[in-house]
């Protein structure tokens, strides 16, 4: 009886609603690697492939499990030193990196260790960088009880000051797209912050006039002249050029998009049915992965996966509301932020709204490194219903904490 009373204690606290569209995506991610592996003649061994994914989920899993007993005076103590441990991981695929895999992605983003491809600092960089951002502002908002324009604009700075040894480390590696991630949870979280609108309304109409310069700059040979001055590739011209015009060299640079294009638009409402893949894409078992669901399972396949994708931020949006721990609600801010515009410039970037940038499909992508930070983010989110009495609920607290 005892033990049936603890049981049903622990399920209540535990969102299973957040579990379910985690398992099924990953379902999905494992039947459409399957058919990925299975039309591309570069892989050597589909089983494999196959139980390295599987294996992946299961490191994950058991990292969500780990996760979710952590408490917050936990997590708050040790997220300053998470954080400086993700910058050291990401100066290491520099040091240790294969010149075949730049000439494939077109960036220093793995660790790799002879010619085999170990892991991508980044995907866990980004689960410190939301932690610390959050400890930043908790800690802020703390001392600053009053708001005023002027303790805003010091946020705003701090929040900064963590950035940008993040940016610097992405730039080594010459991976802007996933310094694009960076930006989308920054701006999430600012948002949240409760910044006054004096300065809001400033600061994302200069982001709005620098990314409408970017595009004038991108889209005529002088300004792309100045960008290359400034360490622009010729890979990322390439790639939106492929964008905007991907029916104009389907042969060369614009052969993966043109490809994904006609692979989801021959998939039709239904689809052609499972392991059906009458439209070659190179390596579509990462960034391409998306396109498998749309050539087997059609417009219903790819709007069930949306849909799972809408239930799983749902969730998480509603466990943030019934948390009243400042801490948890900026941390879960941040990885809605992160999930979200994976899936958004990822499905984009397959139907052609937006370029190739590399950004892997949560839980449906082939990939270790993303899979296990995906799984720590809802292990840290789940761990808010998990922990339904915070250690720490007022100011004062935060600031005891904080003097530690």
């Amino acid at each position: 009886m005892e033990r049936n009373r603890r049981r049903r204690q622990i399920d209540s606290r535990i969102d299973y609603g957040l579990i379910l569209p985690v398992f099924l995506l990953c379902l999905v991610g494992l039947t459409s690697l399957y058919v990925a592996l299975s039309h591309d003649s570069n892989v050597a061994s589909i089983s494999n492939s196959m139980i390295k994914q599987m294996s992946w989920i299961l490191v994950g899993i058991v990292a969500i499990f780990i996760t979710i007993h952590f408490s917050n005076k936990l997590i708050w103590k040790i997220t300053p030193f998470t954080y400086f441990f993700g910058l050291i991981l990401m100066i290491l695929p520099r040091i240790f990196y294969s010149q075949a895999v730049y000439d494939s992605t077109g960036s220093y983003n793995w660790v790799v260790i002879g010619n085999t491809p170990l892991f991508q600092p980044s995907e866990f960089m980004k689960i410190s960088y939301i932690l610390l951002l959050s400890y930043i502002i908790a800690k802020h908002n703390a001392y600053f009880t009053h708001r005023i324009v002027k303790s805003d604009i010091w946020l705003i700075i701090k929040m900064g000051f963590v950035t940008l040894p993040v940016a610097a480390t992405l730039a080594i590696q010459s991976d802007f797209g996933t310094f694009l991630v960076f930006i989308a949870i920054f701006l999430g979280t600012l948002l949240l912050t409760g910044i006054s609108w004096r300065i809001l309304i400033p600061l994302f109409s200069g982001l709005i006039m620098l990314g409408s310069l970017l595009i004038f700059l991108v889209t005529n040979t002088i300004g792309r002249e100045i960008l290359y001055k400034v360490g622009a590739k010729p890979y990322q011209f390439a790639r939106i050029d492929s964008w905007l015009h991907p029916w104009e060299n389907t042969s060369g640079a614009a052969y993966q998009q043109s490809k994904g294009l006609l692979a989801i638009g021959s998939g039709g409402l239904t689809g052609k049915g499972f392991n059906v893949s009458q439209v070659h894409i190179p390596v579509r078992e990462s960034d391409m992965i998306f396109t498998v669901v749309g050539e087997n399972f059609g417009f219903v396949g790819s709007a069930f996966v949306l849909l799972l994708y809408f239930i799983l931020i749902y969730r998480m949006i509603r466990i943030t509301f019934e948390s009243n721990n400042e801490f948890y609600t900026y941390i879960s801010t941040g990885i809605i932020m992160m999930i979200l515009f994976h899936v958004f410039e990822n499905v984009g970037a397959n139907i052609g709204l937006l370029p190739l940038t590399g950004i892997p499909l949560p839980f449906i992508s082939q990939g270790g490194s993303s899979m296990v930070g995906n799984m720590i983010g809802i292990g840290l989110i789940l761990s808010m219903k998990y922990h339904q009495k915070p250690n720490f609920d007022d100011w004062k607290k935060y600031r005891e904490l904080s003097s530690n």
